[in-house]
């Protein structure tokens, strides 16, 4: 019977050694690529984040921001109301740029997640501020916080006072700001039909007693 041979303890541990470092390098690299796979799942869901809140295309989410858009409106509408003559709580001065439109952006975008691109969307807007869709909370209106007197009232009469013709144009240029590619389209009017081709048409026969009927 022949005898095994043992391997002497400097060999032994030099093998125990390598396997241990084969497993630690191992180890070592997968958790790099969960690191890194965490790091980018994490960008892209916050990017993709930051463009549905919008409901806006990459592309037009870095042209446009909501604190920028009433100046746009205000440009295109230099008539619509202001409503900018309230009091900044901590300055004590008139905060001209805290307007109806702004809260309007703000509440629309924030407080109601809303879509900034469809026009439905504005409009259910506009249902709040007429006392027709969901119900206005005076805490969390926008300008409550840094202004000495909640402006919702105030913007609701404004709202009010608003003809339709008044409030479809604000739709229409918000949507048109927010989605620049909604200008050069236009839904078909429903009304709209085609004229039939005077060559082509077939000539209306006369009926038995048609005569007698025009009588």
């Amino acid at each position: 019977m022949k005898e095994k041979k043992l391997l002497p303890w400097s060999i032994i541990s030099t093998l125990k050694t390598q396997h241990w470092l084969r497993h630690t390098k191992l180890t070592a690299l997968l958790i790099a690529l969960m690191v890194v796979s965490v790091i980018v799942l994490g960008s892209g869901v916050s990017k993709l984040l930051s463009i549905n809140i919008f409901g806006i295309q990459p592309a037009i989410a870095q042209r446009i921001t909501p604190s920028d858009v009433w100046q746009k409106v205000y440009q295109q509408l230099p008539d619509f109301p202001r409503e900018n003559k309230y009091i900044n709580k901590e300055t004590g001065k008139v905060a001209e740029n805290n307007t109806l439109v702004s809260r309007l952006i703000r509440y629309h975008i924030y407080t109601k997640e809303r879509s900034a691109i469809y026009r439905l969307d504005w409009k259910l807007t506009l249902a709040d501020y007429l006392g027709a869709n969901e119900i206005m909370y005076d805490n969390s209106y926008p300008g409550n916080d840094v202004l000495q007197q909640n402006p919702i009232e105030g913007d609701r009469a404004a709202i009010a006072r608003l003809n339709r013709s008044q409030r479809d144009t604000l739709v229409q240029v918000l949507v048109n700001i927010f989605n620049p590619n909604t200008q050069n389209t236009s839904a078909p009017s429903p009304n709209t039909t085609t004229a039939p081709n005077p060559s082509t048409s077939t000539p209306q026969q006369s009926q038995p007693g048609g005569a007698q009927l025009l009588r």
